[in-house]
């Protein structure tokens, strides 16, 4: 603890030598009173200052600044024309020279055509959206924003705008198609619409979105939430990781930090035009449906009390949210696209969503005449302001006490989807399973490595141990995975790699970088700060954690990982710290074969990994028909394609699962549903392949696990 306090101490003094430099500078250098100038050389600074690895402003970083911000204000095309263009591009080996000269011409001249465009747009979707579409024309459209040249004249563009809106009523059109069929189907003397008030519906639906879209949100944007977008283009060139919080972005994310979320209950993302689902909230609304998955993608959001879905497609993430929350008891309608190309309507009932739901769980099953533990960490939580109360590291340690008084003879840790968390907390758990030692090493720029350890000699729990993880499991979670197979400690099944983030971010306030700060509130960076490397000396960055026992997994040929983000660090490494492997010996070639062959012999897992490669293909599918029948029949066909699959939901082990003695006695005094929330989450572990392979590793590891090894120390 004693070094992580050391790390915390270096952070903050680089956070001070950060804000006095600018107090020094107050009246000199950040002296600009325009805010937006005065904002571009306060980020600008602390990126140079700050930043683990800081690029040069030179003209290549011009170059991509220009190209990457162009397409994030435009990524469909569908605003800017190619003389739009053409006069962007004269800045576009000057916008280094305009940020060290705190310019912001640039920003300015695109801003001001953008809003121009925004009212032309608005005509010409109105103007499309009067006129019916044919659905028996031979048409088709191209998702692919690649493929796209900017248009040179408006009739071009109205034909764009036209080919787009018409594939995105194409929906709405099936949608009441298929509510008419169902009418009929239950009441035969129901009169089915025409075929015209259908297409007329359809495209009135469309422009209700729409007009939702540009009245409520675009035209909602302030200057500063532009600039916001430009000054977030910027430090995005440094790393995925590096992002502004405007003032408005900043109070939602100190609203998210507070304990409590009022919704569906999931972590959503902007990627370009779509919502994505990033993370589902261990016992929140959408956990329990069982229906929603991360990189399911939200098309439209309908209330109870409205008859038309808001199309929420190219929406600000914030304002989406807006109609994805609400009060808990009531119900919102999602049009989800999968990530197998399927569209579907899921009914979800809000509820207020406490974060202690993400905390650790644990749960007894028997295998035979054995008695195992399952633990399911959602994320490596803490709170700073009361570390020893609320940490995972100590919640963990509890659920291992609680699962050995029950007998338990081998753990799981399942740290799939885990996202990360406190670097603090994965070293204090990570002591949990080792008798003391180094458990990650951590870089600043110019500044000798630091090995965090663990000091403390006790173990929590000194028998068989399994982690399971996939592509998603990142940053600490890849910290904890990769300390326990260099101490040779646990067997580690999941995918391929996790997901190979190896860096370490810290909020700035940038508040806090001017005495006296007479502009308004400047909003905060996370910035990056440092790299962190395993105690071999190797680097998860990019390559993630390699497991032992390799799985296929949904996300198996799906672009997840950090490998496959915009400007990521490298890859590198540095000299292992001195560590000593786990004292127990077990054989780890005789037990990774025996999981390698019950893995090729397992029909769930050849069906998971068919259906991956199938998702896959649908995934690289960009062209779609215009022509109803056409469009209807592919739909079917993905819809018959995708009933092979149902098998894998389908699944059923032999395992039963149960709570520990502590959390029955729970049950008798409880007002939060626990008893209901755990029989969910025992009978998804019942269905649940990958568990199933882990206990399986586990009664492998019990048999010959008894026998002491001879310590050896590593050294590099």
């Amino acid at each position: 603890m004693r070094k992580i306090m050391k790390r915390n101490y270096k952070v903050l003094s680089l956070l001070l030598l950060l804000a006095f430099g600018s107090c020094s500078f107050t009246t000199k250098k950040f002296s600009n009173p325009d805010k937006d100038k005065l904002l571009v050389q306060i980020i600008t600074f602390v990126l140079e200052q700050g930043h683990f690895d800081p690029i040069a402003m030179n003209d290549e970083f011009s170059s991509e600044l220009f190209s990457d911000y162009i397409e994030v204000l435009d990524p469909v095309k569908r605003y800017f024309y190619e003389s739009d263009y053409r006069d962007f591009e004269k800045y576009k080996y000057f916008l280094d020279n305009q940020l060290k000269a705190t310019e912001i011409t640039f920003f300015n001249v695109v801003h001001e055509r953008m809003l121009k465009r925004i009212e032309e747009a608005k005509k010409i979707y109105k103007e499309v959206l009067s006129e019916p579409f044919d659905y028996t024309i031979d048409e088709v459209f191209d998702t692919n924003n690649d493929n796209r040249e900017f248009v040179r004249s408006r009739k071009e563009m109205k034909e764009r705008w036209r080919k787009q809106l018409k594939f995105s009523t194409l929906s709405n059109y099936d949608d009441i198609i298929e509510q008419e069929k169902d009418a009929k189907e239950k009441d035969p003397s129901y009169v089915m619409k025409t075929e015209a008030q259908i297409e007329k519906e359809a495209r009135e639906a469309t422009l209700s979105s729409i007009d939702i879209y540009f009245n409520d949100n675009i035209d909602d944007l302030q200057r500063e939430d532009w600039f916001a977008i430009y000054v977030n283009t910027i430090v995005e060139e440094f790393d995925p990781h590096t992002y502004y919080l405007a003032p408005r972005g900043k109070e939602d994310f100190d609203q998210r930090m507070s304990g409590k979320l009022e919704g569906i209950g999931a972590r959503l993302q902007k990627r370009m035009d779509y919502i994505k689902i990033v993370e589902l909230i261990s016992g929140g609304p959408a956990w329990r449906s069982g229906k929603l998955e991360v990189e399911d993608v939200i098309l439209k959001v309908k209330q109870e009390d409205e008859e038309f879905p808001v199309n929420i497609v190219g929406m600000r993430i914030n304002d989406a949210i807006k109609y994805i929350k609400g009060p808990k008891g009531t119900k919102v309608t999602l049009t989800i696209k999968k990530v197998d190309g399927t569209i579907k309507d899921i009914v979800i009932t809000r509820d207020v969503v406490e974060l202690v739901e993400t905390f650790a769980k644990s749960s007894i099953v028997n295998k035979g005449d054995k008695k195992f533990g399952v633990i399911n960490l959602p994320a490596f939580y803490v709170d700073f302001k009361d570390y020893k109360n609320v940490n995972a590291a100590k919640d963990v340690k509890k659920e291992i006490e609680r699962l050995k008084s029950e007998g338990m003879e081998g753990l799981v840790l399942d740290l799939r989807n885990n996202g990360g968390g406190s670097l603090p907390a994965v070293v204090d758990m990570a002591g949990l399973f080792i008798k003391e030692g180094p458990i990650v090493q951590v870089r600043s720029t110019g500044e000798a490595k630091e090995v965090l350890k663990d000091m403390d000699k006790s173990i929590a729990w000194d028998g068989p141990l399994v982690i399971l993880v996939n592509e998603i499991s990142a940053s600490a979670s890849e910290i904890m995975a990769a300390a326990m197979q260099d101490y040779k400690r646990a067997i580690i099944i999941g995918s391929k790699q996790t997901y190979g983030k190896g860096t370490v971010q810290n909020v700035i306030n940038l508040n806090n970088m001017l005495r006296n700060n007479m502009s308004g509130d400047l909003g905060a960076l996370a910035l990056t700060t440092q790299k962190y490397y395993r105690i071999n000396g190797g680097s998860v960055q990019l390559e993630g954690v390699k497991s032992d026992v390799k799985v296929p997994g949904r996300f198996s040929f799906i672009d997840v990982g950090e490998k496959d983000k915009d400007n990521p660090l490298p890859w590198d490494e540095i000299d292992a710290a001195e560590y000593t492997p786990w004292e127990y010996y077990f054989d780890y070639n005789e037990t990774v074969r025996k999981s390698k062959e019950r893995m090729v012999n397992n029909e769930q897992l050849k069906l998971i990994e068919e259906n991956a490669k199938w998702v896959k293909s649908k995934i690289d599918e960009t062209v779609f028909s215009l022509n109803y029948k056409t469009y209807k029949a592919k739909l079917d066909l993905n819809e018959e394609e995708s009933k092979k699959f149902d098998a894998i939901s389908k699944y059923q082990t032999n395992l039963t699962f149960q709570s520990h003695g502590y959390e029955k006695s729970l049950f008798e005094n409880d007002t939060t549903d626990l008893r209901e929330k755990r029989e969910r989450w025992h009978k998804i572990l019942s269905q649940d392949v990958y568990i199933e392979e882990a206990l399986n590793v586990l009664e492998d590891l019990k048999i010959s696990y008894p026998i002491k090894k001879v310590a050896s120390t590593v050294r590099k």
